[in-house]
């Protein structure tokens, strides 16, 4: 408790001692009256128990709270007046500091002790008048910048005539002065000491700042460092300004998130040369430093669950192969439910900044209890980013194999065995808005999907069809800092031409499982057909809820329900709507949260398992 005791006594040493009518300040001095009473407060806020001292006087609330955070409390009462006195002054003098750092630098402050046996250290406070801000004033160090980054830098100040004279709103005016000439083209702008003039007779706090702005700075190209085989032209071109353009913080920055987002360097670095590297024709370079990951990568994978199947999975990926930023996977996989052997290829900015073009094939072989793949696949896709988060997509797709699927006549209420060779061209186009605070664990904002794919169908049966499929997610923190967040979910789909029997089963919507309705297996919300086989469908309507707690320590806990429903027209059906319930935990990990989550199925029908577990990265949605 002592160190609090000597910040104050230090800044008043520092600060208060002169008996002036005008008090210049420091740069030092101010910040010591800005740092002062919340150093002391800290200190203080160690102990648990009576306060330092008690505070009289006619304050306002706020000002007292101030006032009881600054002096602090202690363990227990003086033991004597002496220890009493002791106390007294050492508050007086946090009561001064904080004072000071306000704006009142006429208060008038008594340290009294009252009591014999049971002595109690009393600081009495008259403020005094506040001290108001007077027009701050900037001298530019040569050379001046141009008059409208003046004009700009002063509109920045956000520091009027007539507010009280906080110390902390004097220095923070001056960081807003050297963000705003950076982002006007001045780097290396610095701040030389400022004068602070403190007028007693008028009762005003008038800050003078001094200023060397440097030289405006216009910008070359980009200078690569890296051991690895990245194309300088390549990285030259993501670049988002021209040679000469004037500096800017932010498209600097956004080089720098260019490169990262391609996700093959463990390192990124994106900086100006120094003053002193400047051209001959007066530009600066940018330097960009590229640490590469392992250029081949191999992984393997186990999966095991009760209601999606189990399998093992190999990847091997190749980084950098073509000196862009590309990634080449290759994929081996056999599962239950979806084995595949495929490559693909992402060249990250492809043509033009931000836009991905990805590149695959595969051979697939699905088998659930709705049907059987077995086919050829080839994509090729372009993704252009919007902002940090979100994008939009186009591309084409074309399946060619064997489809075996179990259906349903609507006419003779009868299960269909049908095998029948297709080959499938789709067109697709997707947009992604992410306007949440966090992409594994949003506490704040929505997010909102739409997937668009005309499909013609040809081989032993020739259709045109349109599937449309549609997400829409919210979260409202119901506390401060999120501790409780409400989350909610809606999916809508429907696919427009083409029957349920003519629609190839892997286009048709099913509903169930860990991404959309947990309670039920995979595809095991729909109806199902004599036989227990899942029937799909030519809609879908899904919605969830889910309130979720944060209870320290990194844990979390989760109570959720979720609805859906399979419809056979276009439009989606809300009368066969199937329900569950469920709880869950969470871990926080720096990168988002773990979660585990047991969901019951409600109403339960044959074939539906009393309860299903998911575990995953990430929140649900």
């Amino acid at each position: 408790m002592a160190g609090c005791g000597n910040i104050a006594s230090a800044a008043r040493r520092i600060l208060f001692r002169t008996k002036a009518p005008r008090l210049p300040l420091s740069r030092y001095q101010l910040n010591v009256l800005a740092g002062a009473s919340l150093a002391v407060g800290l200190c203080a806020g160690a102990a648990q128990a009576d306060p330092r001292a008690e505070i009289r006087g006619d304050l306002p609330d706020d000002l007292r709270a101030q006032l009881r955070q600054a002096i602090g409390e202690v363990d227990g009462p003086p033991s004597n007046r002496f220890e009493a006195r002791r106390r007294a002054r050492a508050a007086m003098e946090s009561a001064e500091a904080l004072l000071r750092s306000e704006g009142y630098y006429q208060p008038v402050l008594e340290d009294i002790v009252e009591g014999e046996e049971r002595p109690v250290a009393i600081v009495s406070v008259q403020p005094g008048r506040r001290f108001v801000l007077a027009e701050p004033a900037i001298q530019w160090v040569a050379p001046e910048p141009t008059p409208d980054v003046i004009q700009t830098t002063r509109d920045q100040l956000d520091l009027e005539s007539g507010e009280p004279g906080r110390a902390a709103d004097v220095i923070a005016a001056e960081g807003r002065i050297i963000a705003s000439l950076t982002e006007q083209g001045y780097p290396d702008a610095a701040v030389q000491p400022r004068r602070v003039v403190v007028d007693h007779a008028a009762f005003t706090v008038a800050p003078t700042y001094r200023i060397a702005s440097g030289q405006l700075v216009r910008l070359d190209g980009v200078r690569l460092e890296t051991a690895g085989p990245t194309n300088p032209a390549w990285v030259a071109a993501l670049a988002p300004w021209r040679v000469g353009d004037r500096y800017d913080p932010e498209q600097v920055a956004e080089l720098e998130r260019r490169l990262l987002e391609t996700g093959v360097y463990d390192g990124v670095n994106v900086a100006l040369t120094p003053p002193d590297q400047v051209l001959a024709d007066g530009t600066r370079p940018v330097v960009v430093t590229l640490t590469d990951r392992p250029r081949r990568i191999v992984e393997a994978g186990a999966t095991f669950s009760t209601a999606d199947g189990s399998g093992i999975e190999g990847l091997w990926t190749y980084y950098n192969r073509f000196g862009r930023a590309d990634t080449l996977r290759f994929q081996l996989r056999l599962a239950d439910i979806d084995s595949r052997l495929g490559a693909d290829l992402s060249l990250p900015h492809w043509l033009r900044p931000g836009q991905t073009l990805a590149l695959g094939t595969a051979v697939v072989n699905e088998d659930t209890d709705a049907y059987r793949r077995t086919a050829g696949v080839l994509s090729a896709d372009i993704r252009q980013r919007i902002g940090k988060t979100s994008w939009f997509s186009y591309g084409v797709g074309l399946d060619a194999g064997l489809y075996d699927e179990n259906r349903f006549d609507p006419l003779t209420q009868a299960p269909l065995a049908i095998t029948r060779d297709l080959a499938i061209l789709t067109a697709r186009g997707s947009a992604y808005l992410d306007q949440s605070n966090d992409p594994l664990n949003p506490t704040t904002g929505w997010r909102a999907s739409l997937n668009v794919q005309p499909t013609a169908v040809t081989g032993e049966d020739t259709l045109l069809f349109l599937r449309a499929e549609a997400q829409l997610t919210g979260y409202i923190p119901l506390q401060d800092e999120a501790k409780t967040v409400a989350a909610g979910r809606i999916r809508l789909g429907s696919i427009l031409g083409g029957d349920e029997l003519t629609i190839p089963a892997d286009r048709l919507f099913y509903s169930g499982g860990g991404g959309s309705v947990r309670g039920y297996e995979y595809q095991g919300v729909a109806p199902r057909l004599p036989d227990n086989t899942p029937r799909g469908g030519l809609s879908l309507f899904e919605v969830s809820a889910e309130i979720r707690r944060d209870l320290g320590r990194n844990f979390g806990a989760v109570a959720f329900v979720d609805a859906g429903a399979i419809g056979f027209n276009e439009a989606p059906d809300f009368s066969n709507l199937r329900y569950a319930v469920g709880v869950g935990a969470r871990y926080n990990l720096s990168f988002g949260p773990i979660r585990a989550d047991i969901a019951f199925p409600l109403d339960k029908r044959d074939g539906d398992a009393d309860f299903q577990i998911y575990v995953s990265i990430g929140q649900a949605f």
